[in-house]
């Protein structure tokens, strides 16, 4: 059980102690028989003694309470700067001034500790930590090594001047097992250890000869499980104290957790880094020309960027990037299409209408070569049943030749590099009419699900059929993971064709305008899709939070018409909104694709000028992007000298 206490002030025990004393020694008086003082006098006696007594005792007490009172402050971990507390007591000065010094220790300590935490520059912190154990130790210098992937220890601080320390010149590695003795001895008693280094193993060191006078002291860092994470060497002109190596030492051991924190944070952004570039090498592998986009956006990005954080004026005069949102950005941009793993390369690199895995131009062809061997079989027939050789002859050559204009014209409606008009249609569509005896069984060879598509019943051999078809097992069935739920929880706004792919050849012969049908525009612009979801998957830390967004923003459209999401201008961050005009600029300009060839300068910026008024791109970021030049930067580092032709920007900045 607890013993109750009474709060009592220390002054008045010894007041009362006084008090007690002239009262026992007068009665001790007393007792003697010795003169007495009267009642009146003994009463003064007394109080005289007490007065004294109160009065010494508050000026010993008083540096005790103000001692009592720092301690409680300490304990609240307020460090604030206050005078030594001074008593004419020897040992309460000295506790006062033990105190103060143990109150600065602690400050430097904590303080210390939070620069280690907080410091995210690992290559300040080096330096930095090495001037402050510096410091501490009152030595004249020291170094800081840290082991690579190897093992073997390198400087990476180092302060032999006496000034501040620096980051370290390139020195000689050491080996771990071929350490100088002071250096190997400190690391098997796995504590700091004094000594002397010789002249020879200075100069192994690549250090000054002149340190092999002072002491050195070695201590040894290592990491949560005891593997050597590196060495701190101190050079002082007398032995360093055991106060201020056991400081040092404890220092150092929170100092080791921070670096090798520090390591591992390295250590995982240069993962990081590399499975970005995996990733693009991995697109690049599939489609070299989407590899060199996945290259390219991320550079006009940043180009543009950085003209936007040099403004001074303007609508950017307020914006800036820290090094936490530019590492951001650098990862959004480097991935903004990494969902391309998922598109088949040949819709990615679709450069004739009727192209799937191969170009089926080649069966089209073949069913003429089938129509044309048939003419000349109509006419030999003829001839055969005694039909007049001259007319035959001349039928026989305008069909050949009827048919070599059409499949003409059907190759080049397969290349899709015009507008396809409605009539040209329809001539396609009568070309198609055209029959062609097949007298193979069309089900043989076929894989489980062609067989499956294959929903006409067998007809006898053999058979008739059009030139040109859309037939049902062209049709691929969207189905699972193809389906996108209305309420998906990504908040994507897509418009999603009924069709997984449509491969009809007259479906595709028809197409308007470039070489992809609707289906196969859906499945490239769902490569956004793709990589929303990839890096939404990702653990990202706190400050990468935003780069499924910036990454996934770039198909975006200023008037919310855009996709994946249909997002307008005021929910998309300025560095989505710079990714688009890098992206659009890009694929404007690549002169890499397989089924267009690259615009010059002037007609890229003539259609984004026009994009920009139909508000599908930043009007204020356009004009930047003219205004300081990033057109012309990126095009003198990237488009062929033939690209490059004059801009008039003021023509574009209505």
């Amino acid at each position: 059980m607890a013993r109750k206490q009474i709060s009592f002030p220390l002054y008045l025990h010894i007041t009362l102690l006084a008090v007690v004393l002239v009262i026992v020694t007068g009665e001790t008086l007393r007792w003697f028989g010795d003169a007495i003082p009267g009642e009146g006098e003994f009463f003064l006696l007394v109080a005289i003694a007490t007065v004294v007594a109160l009065l010494i005792s508050r000026r010993i007490v008083a540096p005790l309470a103000r001692l009592a009172q720092e301690a409680e402050a300490v304990r609240r971990f307020d460090f604030t700067d206050h005078p030594v507390v001074r008593s004419s007591v020897r040992e309460i000065d000295t506790f006062g001034a033990a105190f103060d010094l143990m109150r600065d220790a602690v400050r430097r300590f904590l303080r210390i500790n939070q620069q280690l935490v907080t410091e995210t520059d690992f290559e300040k912190l080096r330096p930095w930590l090495l001037d402050k154990l510096v410091d501490i130790a009152g030595a004249r210098g020291g170094a800081l090594y840290l082991a690579d992937a190897s093992g073997a220890l390198r400087v990476t601080a180092l302060d032999v001047e006496g000034g501040r320390a620096k980051p370290a010149p390139e020195l000689p590695p050491l080996s771990p097992d071929r350490l100088p003795k002071l250096l190997e001895a400190a690391c098997q008693a796995a504590r700091p250890l004094s000594g002397h280094l010789a002249v020879e193993e200075l100069r192994a060191l690549g250090l000054d000869e002149a340190l092999a006078r002072p002491t050195m002291l070695a201590l040894p860092l290592r990491d949560r499980h005891d593997q050597l994470l590196g060495m701190l060497l101190l050079f002082k002109d007398e032995a360093i104290n055991e106060a201020s190596i056991r400081f040092i030492e404890a220092l150092a051991a929170s100092a080791a957790t921070s670096l090798e924190t520090q390591e591992l944070v390295k250590e995982q952004k240069a993962l990081l880094e590399a499975t970005i570039r995996m990733i693009a090498g991995a697109i690049d592998d599939k489609s070299p020309y989407t590899g060199g986009h996945c290259a390219r956006v991320p550079e006009l990005t940043f180009m543009l960027a950085r003209a936007a954080c040099a403004q001074d004026s303007g609508p950017f005069a307020e914006f800036s990037l820290s090094d936490e949102r530019w590492e951001q950005l650098h990862l959004a941009a480097w991935l903004h299409d990494c969902g391309k793993v998922t598109t088949p390369e040949y819709i990615v690199d679709k450069a004739t209408k009727l192209e799937t895995v191969h170009n089926r131009i080649h069966e089209v062809r073949t069913r003429f070569e089938v129509l044309k061997r048939d003419v000349w079989i109509d006419y030999w027939k003829g001839v055969a049943e005694g039909g007049g050789e001259p007319s035959l002859a001349q039928q026989r050559d305008a069909l050949l030749q009827t048919l070599d204009e059409e499949f003409a014209f059907v190759a080049r409606s397969n290349v899709g590099g015009e507008f396809l008009p409605p009539e040209q249609k329809d001539r396609l569509r009568g070309i198609g009419a055209r029959r062609w005896q097949r007298t193979l069984d069309d089900r043989l060879g076929l894989s489980r699900d062609e067989l499956a598509r294959m929903q006409t019943p067998p007809t006898p051999l053999p058979v008739e059929e059009p030139l040109l078809a859309d037939r049902p097992e062209h049709r691929i069935a969207r189905t699972g993971a193809e389906i996108m739920p209305a309420d998906n929880r990504w908040g994507f706004k897509m418009d999603v064709p009924e069709w997984l792919y449509d491969r009809g050849e007259l479906h595709n012969l028809t197409i308007s305008r470039g070489t992809l049908t609707d289906e196969d525009r859906y499945k490239i612009n769902q490569h956004i899709v793709q990589t929303i979801k990839m890096l939404g998957e990702l653990p990202l830390p706190r400050h990468l939070r935003e780069v499924p967004q910036i990454a996934g923003g770039h198909h975006e459209k200023m008037d919310g018409t855009g996709y994946p999401c249909r997002l307008d201008r005021s929910q998309l961050s300025v560095e989505a909104r710079m990714m688009a005009i890098a992206d659009i600029f890009e694929a404007l300009t690549a002169a890499d694709r397989p089924y267009k060839s690259g615009k010059t300068l002037s007609e890229a910026v003539a259609i984004m000028a026009k994009m920009c008024k139909d508000a599908h791109i930043d009007p204020e970021l356009f004009e930047l992007f003219l205004r300081a030049g990033v057109h012309r930067e990126y095009a003198d580092r990237y488009l062929k000298p033939e690209q490059i032709d004059a801009v008039r920007i003021e023509d574009y900045l209505a």
